[in-house]
């Protein structure tokens, strides 16, 4: 039996629609604006699909202002650390004119938000951000509407402030003056009075953090928190391989313990009781054989699998490049890029209720409405008797896409007719969640007499089309993406393949630089051409870090850049040899996503970034051999430590002349290539990440 392969597909799509007295019976009267999607079609909260009630218009978010005038914004977007609740919060207080305390969002739950296809791809930002600024304006607005009719006045003459409508004449109206005892609703027309991104007052600053006091003392709740009465602690036993089926059960120790309880179906076994030490205790007390399948690829064959094992739907572009006249060198490269996990801080975990036929799961994903898809096909239930709610979640870094935790509680929590909590452990984590895609990538270049690049190749075997495409002004490109088959299972990782691409590419055009004794910053603004915003963060960086000098010697510079998502970076890094091999000293980044709405959310961010790629570049590489992980634990698999972090200089270019784009993902595809090209001073540097001098 083969691994199980990972694919994401495009979600179905679905109707968010809620009636008048829903909506009174979950938020109470007050102000509530309905947005219509004709216009928004094409985000990320589009089209839905009718969930009972007839054909309703399509909705992208919802607004409401409550008696008090309290402000609750409701978004399928979910909070995983990056602090999204907060500028989020900023673009409504900033539109509707209301301090950011008063605005509470209601974030990732299908029975209260908006359809949703996910948190991920850079895409919050640039996408839900403006939804919301356009519902905060509808409201401003009719605000100010309602209170010219109580007035009698002319509209012109208002205006919105500090959570009021203020008169000429000096009258003030409060927001809950107006909206008490009424339901107003309304849509968002084509094009609403928002700010323009020269005008904003609460974007582009850094407020105090939303919620950050409960973060930082521990009093907040994330999903292995959740408590519901009567529940119960589950743990599964997995097969100790890839694809393995189960042969024979010995559960008589684990029956024997006090209130435990062993389910099985199939290949499905697990184990339930009263806490959490005693399900692991009984756990441990299972002995189960499995069988898995021999012969599956390792960490040491695995390159060669996957250029074998290719779709065969398009010729390698190496092997097809003809190089035009007036080349005078070709330059050739092959880099192998290993499986990385994505090592959450909190390991996936869910808590499944089934009370009167219908389930809800508290769990930590960044796709609730997909994960609600997935437990109404497990369970052969309708969608709308489906809840998934999402509480904030401790990273997933594109991990948590998939809703097998879900399930696994669910199934669970029905053989035992009672609430079931089931969490991850660290090595559960490591095995059985899926990995970044491993890849080959093979590039062929020609170069002619002045220096320049005239005929580029670019193959990618199966981490991925993200990224692949050069941002280099080159007469003749060609860039093929090959899917192979993975014997691992493999999805979503921050940046998606963008970092592997950018690696594969920056440490060839470093390659050619050098060969043609050409600095590499030069070389590379030579094919830039009218690129401002990439020519912009590359000379930033290498400004600030001194470009080509290191401080000292025994030390080196690297340098690389690119583009993914509508964000441009440049990283230059410092290294130093050690007995070792090298340590690196210092990294200055230089990033620019247009308009900023938050600079200290987006700051850490962007250091966030560089720590993860630090990970990659450095030391993460998962070890595989007969179906099984070698090294997955905290002990064996090398994340970045303290120790390994080095000073972090960071530039933000703030551009209010471009719309925002996303963050998260486009900063740390330049920090592996940066140490590669740095420490290539000290010797060659391995064709394989992590780098390694060799």
């Amino acid at each position: 039996m083969e691994p199980e392969r990972y694919e994401l597909s495009e979600p179905r799509r679905y109707t968010f629609e809620i009636e008048r007295r829903d909506f009174i019976r979950l938020f109470g009267g007050g102000l509530l604006v309905m947005v219509a999607a004709s216009d928004l079609l094409a985000q990320e909260s589009g089209r839905a699909r009718p969930q009972g009630r007839g054909d309703t218009p399509d909705l992208a978010a919802w607004l409401h202002i409550d008696e008090a005038g309290a402000v609750q914004v409701c978004t399928g977007k979910v909070e995983i650390g990056q602090n999204i609740r907060t500028s989020l919060s900023q673009t409504v207080a900033d539109e509707l004119r209301v301090p950011i305390a008063s605005v509470t969002l209601v974030m990732a739950d299908t029975d209260r938000t908006p359809y949703d296809q996910g948190t991920f791809g850079s895409q919050t930002t640039p996408r839900m951000a403006p939804q919301l600024a356009k519902a905060a304006a509808t409201a401003r607005e009719m605000l100010i509407d309602q209170a010219a009719a109580r007035w009698r006045v002319d509209r012109a003459s208002l205006s919105a402030r500090d959570g009021r409508i203020a008169s000429a004449d000096g009258r003030t109206l409060s927001y809950a003056d107006l909206t008490k005892g009424q339901a107003l609703t309304g849509t968002i027309p084509a094009t609403p009075a928002v700010d323009p991104r020269d005008k904003w007052q609460v974007r582009g600053t850094s407020p105090q953090k939303v919620d950050g006091r409960a973060f930082v003392t521990g009093q907040h709740q994330y999903t292995p928190d959740v408590v519901r009465p009567g529940m119960l602690h589950g743990r599964l036993i997995r097969p100790d391989g890839y694809g393995g089926t189960l042969v024979d059960v010995d559960d008589a120790r684990a029956r024997s313990m006090a209130g435990v309880t062993i389910v099985r179906d199939g290949d499905f076994l697990g184990v339930l009781a009263p806490t959490e030490r005693g399900a692991t205790r009984a756990a441990a007390a299972v002995q189960a054989t499995w069988r898995v399948p021999e012969g599956q690829p390792s960490s040491d064959t695995l390159y060669d699998h996957l250029r074998k094992t290719d779709d065969g739907k398009s010729a390698p572009a190496i092997e097809t490049l003809a190089m035009p006249a007036g080349v005078v060198r070709t330059f050739d490269a092959t880099y192998r890029i290993p499986y990385i996990a994505h090592t959450p801080l909190e390991p996936r975990a869910a808590l499944a209720e089934w009370q009167d036929g219908k389930l809800t799961v508290w769990t930590g994903t960044q796709r609730p409405f997909g994960v609600r898809t997935e437990l109404a096909e497990a369970f052969r239930v309708p969608e709308d008797r489906v809840r998934v709610i999402v509480p904030d979640t401790g990273s997933a870094y594109g991990g948590k896409h998939t809703g097998e935790a879900a399930i696994e509680a669910a199934r669970l929590a029905k053989a035992a007719n009672r609430p079931v909590k089931l969490v991850w452990t660290r090595a559960e984590e490591f095995a059985w969640a899926y990995f970044r895609p491993a890849g080959v990538i093979a590039i062929k270049s020609g170069v002619g007499a002045d220096g320049r690049i005239l005929a580029w190749a670019f193959d990618n075997w199966n981490s991925g089309s993200s990224g692949i495409q050069s941002p280099y002004d080159i007469p003749s490109k060609s860039h093929v993406f090959h899917a192979s088959k993975s014997p691992l299972r493999q999805g979503s990782y921050r940046a998606l393949a963008a970092t592997a691409n950018h690696y594969a590419r920056e440490m060839h055009m470093d390659d050619m630089a050098r060969a043609l004794g050409i600095d590499a910053v030069e070389f590379r603004l030579r094919h830039l051409g009218s690129d401002a915003r990439m020519r912009a963060v590359l000379t930033a960086v290498a400004d600030k870090i001194g470009w080509p000098k290191p401080s000292a010697s025994g030390r080196a510079l690297g340098i690389a850049c690119g583009t993914e998502k509508a964000g441009y970076v440049a990283t230059a890094a410092e290294v130093s040899k050690t007995a070792a091999g090298f340590t690196v000293d210092r990294i200055v980044i230089a990033f620019e996503c247009g308009a900023i709405v938050n600079p200290d959310g987006l700051r850490n961010q962007v250091e966030g970034s560089v720590v993860q790629g630090l990970g990659g570049a450095l030391f993460e590489s998962i070890d595989f051999a007969a179906g099984r992980i070698r090294n997955g634990s905290m002990e064996q698999y090398r994340v970045p430590r303290f120790k390994d972090v080095p000073p972090i200089e960071t530039i933000l270019i703030d551009r209010r002349d471009i719309p925002s784009a996303g963050a998260g993902e486009s900063s740390m595809i330049a920090v592996a290539p940066a140490i590669g090209t740095a420490v290539r001073a000290f010797g060659r540097v391995g064709t394989a990440l992590p780098i390694r001098l060799v």
